[in-house]
């Protein structure tokens, strides 16, 4: 099996060639990325499909994050990668478009020495019911987390989250 690669790219998007994975989070080196957050509104207010990633995760092990978040691939669009993961994480097989509704470049130094240096697209999708079936290599558990309870734990608890999810919850309350 071929080494998974990350597309290197300068702050403002500008593809620069590609890396392989962990060599580019060893590294530092800036790459692209999205993470996905989906949500749902009800009568309560919205809430938002959260993750807590598998202990066995190279990085960020037992952290809460957006619904879901990756790399794409060469060939394929950011909307074609959130799709594909989405799928590959929590089963999810009934969201057809995503919605790229910001970017930011973060660099957070993480646990076992890597460093994430990201050009993150926020792709998101507003959805009614869903069947979730969380891949327990990728996923230790999830749930619906309405709006202000997130906001609260976020502001009073941040290390229960990864280090690019604030800004994600952010841009996603702002759209």
């Amino acid at each position: 099996m071929a080494q998974e690669q990350v597309v290197l790219v300068d702050p403002q998007g500008r593809v620069l060639g590609a890396r392989e994975k962990m060599q580019a989070h060893r590294e530092g080196a800036l790459h692209l990325a999205f993470s996905v957050l989906l949500y749902r509104e009800t009568p309560q207010g919205r809430a938002y499909l959260m993750q807590q990633r598998a202990l066995g995760k190279y990085h960020s092990g037992g952290l809460w994050t957006n619904t879901c978040c990756s790399h794409p691939r060469r060939e394929e669009t950011l909307a074609q990668a959130g799709i594909r993961r989405l799928s590959e994480e929590m089963g999810i097989t009934t969201v057809a478009q995503l919605e790229d509704i910001a970017r930011f470049v973060y660099r957070a130094e993480l646990d076992n020495q890597l460093i994430e240096h990201e050009l993150d697209h926020v792709l998101v999708a507003c959805v009614s019911s869903l069947a979730v079936v969380p891949n327990p290599d990728e996923v230790m558990a999830h749930r619906w987390w309405p709006e202000q309870e997130l906001v609260q734990a976020v502001a009073e608890t941040p290390e229960q989250f990864t280090a690019w999810f604030p800004q994600v919850l952010a841009y996603v309350q702002a759209h």
